[in-house]
């Protein structure tokens, strides 16, 4: 008998007949869970009281999540275009934008999960001087199933990977108009793509569920919104502390990861966007800007530096 263990996994990303082999931490999840109709049953013995029956015929759809740490080969970077770019989609003649789908691997050391038709609906990026720049990555599939064993060959051509792997400390250098952005403590930014699926229940496929080789699986879906969002956080000091209480419907907002030899590595332009600012009482006083984007189209376009 043997176990799987999470630190022995390997991610592999496939689309577009590419194989990625993706590192991650050990933030790695992913499951799929069935729904459940239950409806009352009243017993033979004693028409007041009942039982729960209960019917399963459909999925609900599949959840991951991964962090991966960005590295200065970015060997990566297909987790960033699979979250910023969209693609036109064409049905009965009305064009549609979705998000890149990709089928997602993970190879333990007895078997191969395979969720299909992923898509990312959501990433955080976190700024901490003390910890190594990542994004986390969280999003949806269709099916999970077990594909095979670990000797499975999953399908796709491998990608070359870098011999070397450069894992970077970033600090965020951030502008919001002219307000004074010095002293930052930490910095986020999100990014959520808000998708609802099609609804795919019908009582014909119902009928013939026995068991999850049969099930009913959700397939398709429209993205209802797309938006940037975060938070700044800096001490307050003697040139910030009328900004405590400020606030902006339109303003143009930059977040920079700064290597430490003070060169770019990763930007994002957020314009418009609008912000709030409130205080924060503890043993040294800071501010915190909370902020979002006001125009979402062509968000790919707003990621200015992944160098």
């Amino acid at each position: 008998m043997s176990y799987s263990f999470l630190k022995e996994s390997k991610l592999f990303i496939v689309y577009g007949g590419n194989k990625y082999r993706i590192f991650t931490t050990t933030a790695l999840n992913f499951s799929q869970s069935f729904a459940e109709d239950s409806y009352p049953v009243k017993t033979l013995h004693d028409q007041s009281k009942m039982i729960e029956g209960t019917t399963i015929t459909k999925a609900n759809p599949a959840q991951f999540s991964f962090t991966v740490p960005l590295t200065a080969e970015k060997d990566e970077s297909i987790v960033m275009d699979l979250l910023t770019d969209l693609v036109a989609t064409s049905d009965s003649d009305i064009e549609t934008q979705q998000l890149k789908s990709f089928d997602m691997y993970v190879q333990t050391t007895n078997s191969t999960f395979k969720i299909q038709s992923c898509v990312i609906t959501s990433a955080e990026f976190a700024f901490n001087p003390r910890q190594e720049f990542s994004v986390s990555l969280s999003g949806q599939g269709t099916k999970l199933n077990r594909a095979g064993n670990e000797s499975y060959s999953i399908p796709g051509s491998l990608q070359s990977e870098s011999s070397t792997r450069t894992s970077l400390q970033v600090y965020p250098v951030v502008s919001i108009d002219s307000l004074d952005m010095n002293n930052i403590i930490s910095a986020t930014v999100q990014i959520q793509n808000t998708i609802d699926w099609t609804p795919f229940e019908t009582l014909h496929n119902s009928l013939s569920v026995t068991n999850s080789s049969n099930a009913m699986f959700p397939s398709a879906y429209t993205v209802t919104s797309r938006i940037v969002s975060g938070a700044v956080t800096q001490y307050q000091t003697d040139n910030n502390i009328t900004q405590f209480d400020d606030f902006s419907t339109s303003s143009d907002i930059n977040i920079i990861a700064k290597k430490f030899d003070g060169t770019t590595f990763w930007a994002i332009q957020i314009n418009p966007g609008m912000y709030t600012a409130r205080i924060q009482v503890s043993d040294v006083y800071s501010q915190t800007y909370d902020f979002r984007s006001t125009d979402n189209t062509a968000l790919e376009t707003r990621i200015t530096t992944y160098s």
